[in-house]
């Protein structure tokens, strides 16, 4: 059973290999192509499939949407059935088949020519030599435009036989094909399926570079569930308003000491105006005592205070503040604009929320 399990995973992973040698080789300027005109849509990718192929085209248009390209799954059945008015022009359609027969997908080609919606096919045709031709695709009216310029494929393939009819139809053709399904009947669909879903992979996180993509793009799609905790940001944690302790220079300590119980976060800011210009912190007050014993409570916020508090910005990750408290050993961070105003507190406790603690 363990030879079994190991075949499958490395007939998986030769595919694999091929698809990346096909990429940087034979393959690479269609997948260019394919980039490009993702990269230039105004609308949407849709992405269709059937069965299995189906499944891929969901995860597809899911990582695509999650990486900066808009996109949406559109079952190809329920299309034909009311669902084909969710291609619109301007979008760029991702048709996925490993056969490039799939009846379903056919039916929708008509719709896709007579609304010059570019379509890009993934199937398991091998495609070999490719002739270039040049095609433009206008929208009406004023904003008419010229879309990339794409590679057709030759109706033939590398073998000298037929491509398949979406292959054919298509504006960019991308070889998913593989020597032998990891099935040991070579029927259930294995190294294809991983195929499929590896080139998706690859055509979006190139259009997410392309885009300039970055980390905080990233967590502002997705604020929900553990990794939408884990890159949250400060001022979504953070104590403002009546809920920050903050005293004034001039503030007796009697009422500092009053404020940072009332508050609860074991610190107290010390604000001239709006900007932050001190902290007082547990750790100052029992420091003040062992130096000066009673005599503490004589002295003002102003008298007391650490000069140089530690801050962070509004838009910082959590993971950036929990880094800071760390390499600093405090549990509280001032949060401050540019200016140097206090916009809010946050607390080594309001991290635990995020899971990073």
């Amino acid at each position: 059973m363990k030879s079994i399990g190991e075949n499958v995973v490395r007939i998986e992973a030769e595919a694999l290999h091929a698809l990346a040698g096909r990429i940087a080789g034979p393959m690479a300027r269609a997948f260019q192509n394919a980039v490009d005109l993702m990269f230039g849509c105004s609308g949407r990718v849709v992405v269709t499939g059937m069965g299995k192929s189906g499944l891929i085209a969901r995860k597809i248009a899911a990582t695509l949407s999650s990486t900066g390209t808009p996109a949406l799954y559109l079952h190809p059945v329920e299309a034909l059935h009311g669902d084909l008015g969710m291609i619109v022009r301007g979008d760029v359609v991702l048709a996925l088949s490993a056969s490039g027969e799939t009846e379903e997908i056919l039916a929708l080609l008509a719709t896709i020519k007579r609304l010059r919606v570019p379509l890009i096919a993934m199937t398991g045709d091998e495609i070999g030599v490719r002739r270039r031709r040049s095609r433009s695709f206008h929208t009406s009216g004023s904003q008419a435009s010229e879309r990339p310029r794409v590679a057709r494929n030759d109706k033939k393939n590398n073998r000298g036989w037929d491509v398949s009819t979406l292959a054919a139809a298509a504006d960019v053709a991308l070889d998913c094909s593989v020597d032998q399904e990891a099935c040991s009947l070579g029927l259930a669909p294995t190294a294809s399926t991983t195929t499929m879903l590896a080139l998706g992979d690859a055509l979006a996180v190139t259009l997410s570079e392309k885009r300039g993509f970055k980390e905080e793009d990233f967590a502002n799609l997705h604020p929900g569930g553990k990794l939408g905790k884990k890159l949250a940001r400060v001022e979504s944690l953070m104590h403002t308003g009546g809920a920050m302790p903050c005293v004034a220079p001039k503030t007796r300590m009697p009422e500092v000491i009053y404020e940072m119980s009332r508050k609860k976060l074991g610190v107290t800011a010390v604000v001239a105006g709006k900007k932050l210009v001190g902290v007082i912190s547990d750790g100052d007050l029992r420091r003040l005592l062992e130096q000066r014993g009673k005599d503490v409570m004589d002295l003002t916020a102003g008298e007391a205070m650490t000069r140089t508090p530690k801050t962070i910005a509004p838009s910082e990750f959590a993971a950036a503040a929990l880094a800071l408290m760390e390499e600093k050993k405090i549990t509280s961070l001032m949060v401050v604009d540019e200016s140097g105003r206090l916009k809010g507190i946050v607390h080594l406790h309001d991290l635990w929320t995020t899971e990073l603690v």
